[in-house]
């Protein structure tokens, strides 16, 4: 079975998280969306917000799992058995750190590859930091989230 990770804080999830997971889809027996826990973070959402948020928009896609971590992201690969990681790249700032990472993600775990989409134009400005700031400033964000987000912000 080919499993992947998708991995993201998920604070919030956007539109092109979900376009990112969506493409992928084909490629993978079962995705799983881990959303990381990182204490040193401050989150806009809570971990259990962040996740049923996540469970509610892939509620009917049987192939679609969602899990929290802690700890290293190829340490959660072992656990889940993912021998892909899926991750989106908006920009050459994007690409350079995702290529970073995934270089370093080889060394340690040498089995897992690392998947790089790249975002669709129309949703390459789109980022959960962008998100978090019309939050905070009380703007609208429905054209950058999943409709099921909404009801969680």
């Amino acid at each position: 079975m080919k499993i992947a990770l998708f991995p993201g804080s998920f604070d919030p999830i956007t539109i092109a998280h979900v376009d990112i997971l969506n493409r992928s889809l084909p490629l993978f027996d079962k995705i799983v969306i881990g959303i990381g826990l990182n204490s040193a973070k401050q989150n806009f959402l809570s971990s259990d917000q962040r996740e049923e948020m996540v469970k509610t928009i892939f509620a009917d896609n049987a192939k679609v799992e969602v899990q929290l971590y802690e700890g290293l992201t190829v340490d959660f690969c072992r656990k889940i058995n993912a021998k892909y990681m899926v991750r989106g790249i908006r920009s050459a700032s994007d690409f350079e750190y995702e290529r970073a990472i995934a270089q370093i993600n080889q060394t340690m775990m040498p089995e897992v590859e690392t998947i790089l989409l790249l975002s669709k134009p129309e949703y390459s400005a789109i980022s959960s930091t962008i998100v978090r700031d019309i939050l905070r400033n009380n703007g609208n964000v429905s054209p950058f989230v999943p409709k099921e987000a909404l009801t969680f912000l």
